[in-house]
């Protein structure tokens, strides 16, 4: 199954932006100091776009400071709830 380019349409989220994470994150091998399927966050932390970058140039990946855990870590729209009330 092909899944179409999200690069057509603008960012679901702009940097500063709070969000809510809406799963636990696990390492997959790219965050250092954390074993391998060890967890980054668990659902619900909340964090600010920092950044936006694009992956296989199809997505969206938008690097989440997590302030709590004081961590950032790259995730998916879909993984994320904006906590901001439209503009």
């Amino acid at each position: 199954m092909r899944t179409e380019s999200e690069l057509h349409e603008p960012p679901a989220f702009e940097t500063g932006t709070k969000v809510r994470a809406l799963k636990a994150i696990r390492n997959d091998g790219t965050y250092p100091g954390v074993p391998i399927g060890g967890y980054l966050i668990d659902d619900g932390e909340i964090g600010y776009v920092k950044s936006i970058g694009t992956y296989l140039n199809r997505f969206y990946v938008y690097g989440i400071d997590f302030v709590r855990p004081g961590i950032l870590v790259g995730m998916r729209a879909h993984e994320l709830e904006c906590l901001e009330p439209p503009p």
